[in-house]
């Protein structure tokens, strides 16, 4: 049975509630907006901040990378990095904050078409957006609960349902096209995938070097035409190029050097885990996850000066009873956050993996553990939350019942970032006093209502119903109430942002196999 077909299926008899919901997921609240600045949680203390740079600056100098590629030795050995007699490339720490000081620290990933400006992404500061990514390599069946090997169809309808979804504000390749072996082949549909069913700044990552100026291609198609993308990226590069602990990945490190010579931005990922591929203490695994980071930082800068990075320093945790690695711990929400804070001391762009739950469904240990990473990420004021939405399983798997659940929750986390504004007019003095006298409630005020919506955030999936309206609605539960949204979303909207006569010329110059009766055509 085809994708299509099984939601077509699947959302017999839940329409109605599903199509209120879905409209209600659209709502724009003035009570939130991408960007809100965070960075106001700080698990480190000044003093502590500067003996992790120390410490990470002497592992770069003393320790280093070990296997560098010859590409690599030419172009930074003549600019100050030095190889000793291990072999491993070592940078000296005077050469490692000059790059630091001169790095960019900002940039703008934009949105196309008609989001183009209101959509674009700023990187800089503490501004904090909520980013799609993962490359899991299954898929959560929410019909039998399990999880089966992902595929290319898949990209593009998590891609579609992420564009429904208001509080997720970049694209990524959530999910690994498992169907499609071949890396060149994979890399171009894959892109077509999430350009053909969005509009919104994307972040992905290839599988070699060779099809980033194939691809580029297809972002100018996307953007209007040969020349528009470099103009305006609204792409981002991802990759792992450091193997903790301290090795260079040559396939990624190719991509690293490629796209720094072409002056792209880097979305690295540098993922270390504790006591397994860095130490057991998270001072430790702090210590060398800023080191492996800011290697990178450095050959992407003596490659290409003032080309933009994002700090993407993600040490990830180990259950040391089993060697597995844990997303949801308290310890990955605490180490996250550090990390983020390094990069704000920095003074760089900044991403994290969060929302990694160890839970294979939507339940009570998916929600508490989401919700921990989720909120010191935001408040530790990194610039892109990604592994975000939908992600399972350890980030083995993705869900679109996650998806749509995680955009409600990111709605609530948003408006915690916010704040509380104090004013006169919102410490409400004069309304209090009133109020109290006659009639002795606030609930037809005239501040009442006018601060009804950009004050209070209103999630759609979350119940706050009364309890016999609810069991006269069915007694739904969350997942069931997810699967509803999803199933509307998915058996109706089938973009395809390209247009037929770009479309077309698409077909006849790559091997696309995502078929077009599967796109709504």
């Amino acid at each position: 049975m085809t994708r299509q077909a099984t939601f077509t299926n699947r959302r017999k008899g839940r329409g109605r509630n599903a199509r209120l919901e879905m409209r209600a997921m659209s709502s724009n609240s003035t009570s939130i907006w991408p960007g809100i600045e965070g960075g106001r949680y700080q698990p480190l203390p000044d003093v502590d901040v500067e003996k992790v740079h120390r410490a990470a600056l002497s592992i770069l100098e003393q320790t280093g990378i070990a296997d560098p590629t010859e590409e690599l030795l030419d172009l930074v050995l003549p600019k100050g990095a030095l190889q000793n007699d291990h072999g491993r490339l070592c940078f000296p720490p005077g050469l490692v904050e000059d790059v630091i000081s001169g790095a960019a620290n900002e940039y703008f990933v934009y949105a196309r078409g008609s989001r183009a400006g209101k959509d674009d992404i700023h990187c800089t500061k503490n501004s904090v957006y909520f980013s799609n990514s993962g490359t899991a390599v299954t898929t959560f069946d929410a019909e039998t609960k399990t999880y089966r090997p992902s595929t290319l169809q898949d990209i593009y309808d998590f891609t579609r349902l992420v564009d429904k979804l208001d509080n997720v504000h970049m694209l990524g390749d959530t999910v690994l096209a498992t169907d499609v072996p071949d890396d060149y082949e994979h890399d171009m549909n894959m892109v077509y995938a999430i350009l053909a069913g969005s509009e919104k700044p994307a972040c992905v990552t290839f599988r070699n070097r060779d099809n980033i100026k194939p691809a580029i291609g297809l972002f100018d198609l996307a953007s209007g035409g040969a020349g528009t993308f470099l103009k305006n990226p609204s792409v981002i590069f991802g990759g792992c190029p450091i193997v903790s602990p301290l090795r260079f990945g040559r396939e990624n490190l190719e991509l690293l050097i490629e796209t720094s010579k072409m002056g792209l931005t880097s979305d690295i990922a540098v993922a270390p885990q504790s006591g397994a591929t860095a130490p057991a203490p998270l001072a430790g695994i702090l210590a060398q996850v800023v080191a492996e980071t800011l290697a990178c930082l450095v050959i992407v800068n003596l490659i290409s000066p003032g080309c933009p990075m994002t700090f993407a320093a993600w040490p990830f945790i180990t259950d040391l009873r089993t060697g597995s690695f844990t997303g949801g711990s308290g310890e990955q929400a605490l180490v996250a956050a550090a990390a983020i804070q390094m990069g704000n001391y920095y003074n760089l762009p900044t991403s994290v993996g969060c929302g990694m739950t160890d839970a294979k469904i939507p339940d009570a240990q998916y929600g508490y553990e989401k919700a921990l990473t989720y909120t010191l990420a935001a408040h530790a004021g990194a610039n892109r939350l990604c592994e975000f939405g939908g992600m399972m399983g350890s980030l083995m798997g993705c869900s679109f019942e996650s998806m749509v659940i995680d955009n409600d929750a990111i709605g609530m986390i948003a408006r915690s970032l916010r704040g509380i504004e104090v004013s006169d007019d919102t410490l409400s003095v004069d309304v209090i006093h009133n109020s109290a006298i006659d009639p002795g409630h606030f609930l037809g005020n005239s501040q009442t209502l006018s601060y009804m919506e950009s004050e209070y955030v209103y999630p759609t999936l979350m119940d706050r119903t009364p309890t016999d309206k609810w069991e006269q609605d069915g007694s739904r539960d969350l997942f069931s109430r997810s699967r509803e949204v999803v199933d509307e979303i998915l058996g109706s909207y089938f973009p395809n942002f390209f247009g037929e006569s770009v479309d077309a010329k698409i077909r006849q110059a790559y091997p696309i196999r995502l078929p077009k009766s599967q796109m709504g055509g």
